[in-house]
C-alpha cells in the first residue's frame, strides 16, 4: 500500500501545466488549444478527507448553506418527490474487472482509490423527510435495498424507477411510503459488463409520462477498448415506458450525466464529461441542448469538429455531422449534476438558468471544479458567465472535505447537493429564506401524475 501511495504521488508530479484559467475554457465560445498529449497523463487527484467536524462548505453572497443530512455512504444523486420527500442514491461503483487492466488502469485504480471513490456500494435509496419544515430531515429511511449500483430516478404515476447501472428497473410507489420491500421489476437491460468504464445511469421522464431518457457513458476516453465495446454507449437512449422497446435519440456524448427539461424552450439539456489525456487546457465539460438523432462528436472529435487524432480509423464522415455544444463549463471540471432553476427560497438572480454540480478534475494541474455553478439563462439559452454558488469543497492545502455531485430543487425552490466525499447533502437557500414564500414552488417539468 506504501508503494503505491508513492507511485500516485509521484505521477502528481507529471504531465502538464494549464496555461489558460478555467473560465478561458467556458461560455459559448471556448478557447480550445492545440492538444497536448504526453506519454504520462497529468495525475492531479485532491486526496479525501471528508469535513472536520463542524465545517461545511461555503455559499456564495445572499445565500445561506445548512446540512439537509449527514453520515450518509457515499450520497451520489438525488430525486424530489411531489409531497417534499428527498431521495438519495446511496452508490458507488460496480466490480469492474476488466476496466483496470495495464498500467494506465492499475493506476487510474490508484486515483480513484486518493479520491474517495473506491468503497463499496451501498447499494441503497435512502428517503429523507424534513417534517417541521426547518431544513433539515429529520426522519431518514432505507427506502429501497438490494440494488445494483443504482444512480438516476424518476417518478411517473404510481411507479418509482431506478437506473442501476445495468438496468432501469421499477416497484410501485404510494404517496407518503417510507419503505418499499417489492421486488424491482426490470424494465429494460443497459450497457454494463465486465468493462462497464462509465457506470453511471440517470434517467428522465418525459413530460407526458410515457417515456424515459437515459444516459449511457462510453466503456473509454476515446475509444481505445475498440468500438465493438461502445455499442449502446456514449448515448441518450429513449425507452417507451408501455413496451420497453428503446432507440438511441442522441449520440456521441462521452459521458452525459444530469438532465432536465429547459422550462422555456421544452428541450432536453444534459450535462457531459468530454474526453482526458490530451492537456490541462483541453478539453471543456459542456451543458448542451440535445436534438433528436443529434451526433456530439466522440470519440472522433470534439468541441464539435475538432479531430482527435489519437482515434482510429478516423471518420470524417461523422465529425462532419458533429453538433457543438451549447455552452462550455471547463476543462476536467467533472460536471455531473445539472437541473434548471424556478422560483422559490433562492434570490431572483438564481431564478432563471441552471445549477452544475462540478465533482472536481484529476487530469488538470491546477485543479478545476470542485464546487456548484449557476449559468444564468435569458430566453431559453445561456445568457452570462458562471456564478459560483457553493464553493470551499477544497482545503487550503488542496485536499477535498467534500465533492459536489447531484443537484435539485425541493418543493420550496431551495437547491440540494450531494455531496459524496462529504457523505451529506447541503441545502442552498436565500439568507431571509425564512420569510420567503410558504407555499411550495411548482416546477414546469414535472411528468404527469
Amino acid at each position: 500500500m506504501l508503494s503505491a501511495t508513492v507511485a500516485v504521488l509521484s505521477l502528481a508530479g507529471c504531465g502538464d501545466q494549464a496555461t489558460l484559467p478555467v473560465s478561458a475554457g467556458t461560455g459559448p465560445n471556448p478557447t480550445l488549444p492545440e492538444p497536448n498529449s504526453s506519454l504520462i497523463p497529468t495525475v492531479n487527484i485532491a486526496d479525501a478527507i471528508g469535513w472536520p467536524q463542524g465545517a461545511q462548505p461555503a455559499a456564495a453572497q445572499g445565500l445561506s448553506v445548512t446540512p439537509f443530512a449527514t453520515g450518509l455512504d457515499h450520497p451520489r444523486w438525488l430525486l424530489a418527490l411531489p409531497n417534499g420527500d428527498i431521495l438519495v442514491a446511496e452508490t458507488n461503483a460496480p466490480p469492474k474487472p476488466e476496466d483496470g487492466k495495464g498500467i494506465k488502469g492499475w493506476v487510474m485504480g490508484l486515483v480513484m482509490g486518493k479520491a474517495g471513490a473506491k468503497t463499496p456500494s451501498a447499494d441503497r435509496i435512502t428517503l429523507l423527510r424534513d417534517t417541521d419544515g426547518d431544513g433539515k430531515a429529520d426522519v431518514r429511511e432505507p427506502f429501497l435495498q438490494g440494488l445494483y449500483s443504482p444512480f438516476g430516478m424518476a417518478l411517473v404515476g404510481n411507479d418509482l424507477y431506478i437506473a442501476n447501472t445495468d438496468a432501469v428497473v421499477k416497484v410501485p410507489y404510494k404517496e407518503g411510503d417510507t419503505k418499499i420491500t417489492a421486488k424491482p421489476v426490470k424494465v429494460v437491460d443497459l450497457p454494463a459488463g465486465p468493462i462497464n468504464h462509465h457506470w453511471t445511469k440517470n434517467i428522465i421522464a418525459s413530460r407526458d409520462g410515457g417515456k424515459l431518457y437515459a444516459t449511457v457513458g462510453s466503456n473509454s476516453n476515446v475509444g481505445e477498448n475498440g468500438m465493438e465495446a461502445e455499442q449502446g454507449r456514449a448515448a441518450i437512449w429513449e425507452i417507451d415506458l408501455k413496451t420497453g422497446a428503446h432507440r438511441i435519440f442522441a449520440s456521441g456524448l462521452r459521458n452525459p450525466n444530469g438532465m432536465d427539461w429547459n422550462p422555456v424552450t421544452g428541450e432536453l439539456w444534459t450535462s457531459v464529461n468530454e474526453r482526458d489525456e490530451i492537456g490541462s487546457d483541453l478539453v471543456p465539460d459542456y451543458m448542451t441542448s440535445v436534438k433528436d438523432g443529434g451526433f456530439y462528436g466522440w470519440p472522433y472529435s470534439y468541441y464539435g469538429q475538432h479531430v482527435d487524432q489519437r482515434v482510429e480509423p478516423q471518420r470524417p464522415d461523422l465529425v462532419a455531422k458533429a453538433i457543438p455544444p451549447d455552452y462550455a463549463l471547463g476543462p476536467h471540471t467533472a460536471s455531473l449534476g445539472f437541473t434548471f432553476s424556478h422560483q422559490g427560497e433562492l434570490p431572483p438572480n438564481l431564478q432563471q438558468g441552471a445549477f452544475i454540480g462540478q465533482h472536481g478534475s484529476w487530469n488538470r494541474e491546477p485543479a478545476s471544479g470542485y464546487k456548484v455553478i449557476f449559468v444564468p439563462f435569458q430566453n431559453g439559452k445561456p445568457a452570462g458567465d458562471p456564478v459560483d454558488v457553493l464553493a470551499g469543497f477544497l482545503d487550503k492545502d488542496g485536499k477535498a472535505q467534500g465533492r459536489p455531485v447531484g443537484v435539485t430543487l425541493d418543493n420550496k425552490g431551495a437547491l440540494l447537493v450531494a455531496d459524496d466525499v462529504g457523505n451529506a447533502v447541503w441545502r442552498v437557500s436565500g439568507s431571509n429564506a425564512a420569510q420567503s414564500a410558504e407555499r411550495p414552488a411548482e416546477r414546469p417539468d414535472q411528468p404527469s401524475q
